[in-house]
């Protein structure tokens, strides 16, 4: 029988479930795209089932289940963390014991039933400790034979921060930051006092952090005052945070805001609250900190592990911005982020720690990497397709011939339409990246403010990343790496870019209008972009229609944003994509081999 292992992770944020069959990743996919509850913490049971659908597997069959982390050093760390805080946390002790008690104490008998409903064999199960779970997800997948090993994240059950090493199917770990001095809650704490959602909007932060005037005053005495009253940052890149001024170890909040207000001069910023140019600057400051960090870290694994290459994941590794930073460094040679970063692509790597580490089975380096573009989830046939498409109701073609549909999709793309794109497997992680998306012409100065606010009901400042062929990336970008995941950021050629139309003290939304170069609606405010390359292999369909798009118009990229609204989950079915089309301006939606429109359809070759 082959060795299929179930690898899980739930109970926090992001529950997710993979299986892999003989180390082959056959399916990942996280409960949120099938519950329609982002952010889903719950066990994830629909994810379960797909996967050991998708693997042609029942339960009973299973060789082992892995579990992410290790549910009582959690516990452990919880009650240590109450009593060196003590008295304060009472609230919060009171609130969350009982849960530990009561469930997460006996843990191995909750996950026991709930997976009974699968299946009532007794299949063996392991429980590897959180970072230990992230940096297998970065190592065993990616291209390299042996590489430096960096997981940066809020906190798994001690660690938040781990430097490691990977050679053939080992691991070894060198040092580790502990909580509660963590880069991933010090960033997560100014998500929080900026606004936006903890676990959930720190890419916002980012994004707003571009619209911060980098030399300004202000931003520039923001830096010295979190510097020297917030976080100690020491040369190996390990930080100690002044837990005076941070309540998250002890309260249900992530900062003292009283005392947070008094140092910037700054209130926190209530969600809908109006964003000014303060926040822009209170946001680009921690950004530049963060880069700071991320880079010293980087450099300390890669001399610690005498490597030229190095491997990411952990939710900080989703920090776009710095990770493009890492390119510039003279010690990396090569970078790969597990597209997965955060606590869902725990579940993968819980099930490669298992395979490689305490079963010993060799590794064997796939190109461009073993992630199959991420692209791990549920796929649908025709028959889904027409069944939905009928059921609502709407007006489609149906294209037999690929070629004539991605041509015919061009031709509307390079007309101004919006295009919802569905088709093959649903994306593992927090990036679309061609099977559930949302796609417009880069060309376009308006695009980005219509889909933003007509098509995606989000905050009007955030970016919209560019997919483009991967031999045209260097055409536009200062760029010359592959960038399949969407995970770096850089700088739009000067080349591409035009004259700036606009002095500088303009307020944030007349910047945001503000043209900067030939593909705008894919540049942001700082002129960078997160790009997204695609090669000739990874996802043949999408790359097809790239190349049309490129032979209707001269240009080989379309703006590419995930497949849902704010706050909702990517798209997992024809229902939900039908749902989101029709509840939004979005112009086309292309279904598989069927192209939808409000209008009745006319066919052109």
């Amino acid at each position: 029988m082959p060795e299929a292992i179930l690898g899980i992770s739930a109970y926090f944020h992001d529950s997710a479930a993979a299986l892999l069959v003989d180390g082959e990743i056959v399916a990942a996919a996280q409960e949120e795209r099938f519950t329609r509850v982002k952010n889903d913490a719950s066990f994830p049971s629909h994810a379960v089932e797909y996967v050991l659908r998708e693997g042609g597997l029942s339960y009973n069959e299973l060789s082992a289940v892995a579990y992410y982390e290790k549910p009582l050093l959690k516990f452990e760390r919880l009650l240590e963390t109450y009593h060196a805080f003590a008295p304060r946390g009472l609230k919060s002790f009171l609130k969350a014991m009982p849960v530990w008690m009561k469930e997460k104490v006996f843990f191995r008998r909750m996950l026991g039933r709930e997976l009974g409903h699968f299946g009532k064999a007794k299949i063996p199960m392991y429980f590897p400790e959180h970072h230990l779970s992230h940096a297998a997800s970065a190592f065993y997948p990616s291209p390299f034979q042996e590489a430096a090993i960096l997981t940066v994240d809020g906190v798994g059950e001690w660690a938040n921060t781990t430097i490691g090493f990977g050679k053939g199917n080992e691991i070894s770990i060198f040092k580790e930051q502990h909580f509660p001095h963590s880069l991933g809650l010090l960033y997560s704490a100014f998500t929080y006092y900026l606004g936006f959602e903890v676990n959930g909007g720190e890419y916002k932060l980012m994004g707003l952090a571009a619209y911060g005037s980098r030399h300004d005053q202000q931003t520039l005495e923001f830096i010295s005052i979190i510097r020297e009253k917030l976080v100690d940052i020491r040369m190996g890149g390990s930080i100690l945070l002044n837990m005076q001024f941070f309540d998250f170890a002890t309260a249900l909040r992530m900062v003292n805001n009283r005392a947070w207000q008094k140092l910037f001069s700054l209130p926190k910023r209530n969600t809908a609250d109006p964003i000014t140019q303060q926040h822009a600057n209170l946001a680009i400051a921690i950004q530049i900190l963060t880069e700071e960090i991320v880079g010293k870290l980087a450099v300390t694994a890669l001399e610690l592990s005498n490597a030229s290459k190095l491997v990411m994941a952990g939710g900080v590794a989703l920090n776009s911005v710095a990770n493009g930073k890492l390119l510039d460094l003279p010690e990396l040679d090569k970078l790969w982020v597990q597209p997965a970063a955060g606590d869902a692509g725990g579940a993968l790597g819980a099930a490669l720690a298992v395979h490689h580490i305490l079963h010993n089975n060799e590794r064997y380096p796939h190109l461009p990497d073993a992630m199959q573009n991420s692209c791990l989830g549920p796929e649908f046939g025709n028959k889904a397709m027409i069944n939905s498409i009928l059921k609502h109701g709407l007006p489609y073609q149906e294209f037999a011939d690929e070629h004539l549909l991605c041509r015919h999709t061009a031709r509307l793309l390079a007309e101004g339409k919006v295009v919802g794109w569905f088709r093959g497997r649903m994306e593992y992680g927090p990036r679309a990246l061609g099977n559930r998306s949302i796609l417009g012409d880069p060309r376009n100065p308006e695009m980005q403010q219509k889909i933003n606010l007509s098509i995606k009901f989000r905050e009007s400042f955030r970016p919209f990343a560019p997919a483009v062929l991967e031999e045209d990336a260097s055409l536009f970008f200062d760029l010359n790496v592959p960038s399949p995941y969407m995970l770096l950021v850089r700088k739009i050629l000067p080349e591409r870019k035009v004259a700036a139309s606009l002095p500088n003290n303009v307020s944030m939304m007349e910047r945001i209008k503000q043209t900067r170069s030939h593909i705008p609606a894919v540049t942001h405010v700082d002129d960078t972009a997160r790009i997204q390359t695609v090669d000739r292999t990874s996802n043949t369909r999408f790359r097809k229609l790239l190349e049309a798009f490129k032979a209707e118009t001269g240009c080989g990229m379309l703006i590419n944003t995930s497949f849902n609204v704010k706050d909702e989950p990517i798209v997992c079915s024809p229902d939900d994509a039908i749902r989101c089309f029709m509840s939004t301006e979005m112009d086309v939606l292309v279904l598989g081999d069927f192209v939808l429109s409000r209008k009745s359809p006319t066919l052109k070759d």
